[in-house]
């Protein structure tokens, strides 16, 4: 009886150790998934500071050199210049001279160097070019790319619509959405989802499906007011 007591004490003992080791386990894992996203946001803050501020050495070395500015004081500085600039850029581009001057400049860097053109096209797909060929401006949908008997469906964006009614869809591959393939569906093998946002869909991308629930909820209803015909 004795030895069946102290194994008794034994796996009590052991038990407890494991569900303490379990609780200072999970405990950090939940204070690390708590402070990753934010560590991972400040990180992605000084890269890009550190990479803008390269970039706009040669500006802020040179107000230095004239003004008695610190160096952060100047490249803050070199940053509201170049967005300055860029502001009135683009303001410039919305009259009719600048509208103009920007077709005549982009037909030259088009002739002068070949992967302009290439690079202008992507630029205007990711950011949001002309609408029915923007991936940003696209509409979500779920593809069925084997055909709707095969149950098959995949988590897709619209990027075009032909004029037989036909759909291009961009299917963006986990994690990295920047890189997927591009179909060309009938209109019975697409269902739109407008309901649901481009930023929602890349989530449950990165997220390797995680979330895509969503794509299967109903979209929101909304509640008209109640309208009472007074006499």
């Amino acid at each position: 009886m004795q030895k069946i007591q102290a194994f008794r004490d034994y796996l009590r003992q052991r038990t407890g150790a494991q569900r303490l080791q379990s609780f200072i386990g999970f405990t950090l894992l939940g204070g690390f998934m708590v402070v990753l996203p934010f560590v991972i946001f400040l990180f992605l803050l000084e890269w890009l500071f550190n990479f803008i501020t390269g970039m706009i050495s040669p500006l802020s070395g040179w107000l230095v050199s004239i003004t008695p500015l610190a160096k952060y004081m100047a490249d803050i500085l070199a940053i509201i210049i170049v967005l300055s600039t860029f502001f009135v850029i683009g303001l410039l581009i919305k009259t009719n001279i600048g509208r103009l001057l920007h077709e005549r400049v982009d037909a030259w860097l088009t002739k002068l160097a070949p992967g302009y053109k290439t690079i202008r096209e992507i630029i205007s797909q990711l950011l949001g070019g002309e609408s029915n060929a923007s991936l940003l401006k696209g509409q979500v949908c779920r593809a069925y790319i084997m055909g709707r008997p095969a149950g098959v469906s995949v988590t897709g964006i619209v990027t075009s619509i032909h004029d037989n009614g036909d759909y291009t869809v961009y299917v963006a591959t986990a994690p990295i959405p920047t890189s997927g393939f591009v179909y060309h569906l009938s209109p019975d093998c697409v269902d739109l989802l407008p309901h649901i946002s481009v930023e929602a869909a890349m989530r449950t991308v990165i997220a390797c499906g995680s979330g895509s629930q969503i794509l299967s909820e109903p979209p929101p209803t909304v509640n008209k007011p109640l309208q009472i015909d007074v006499p």
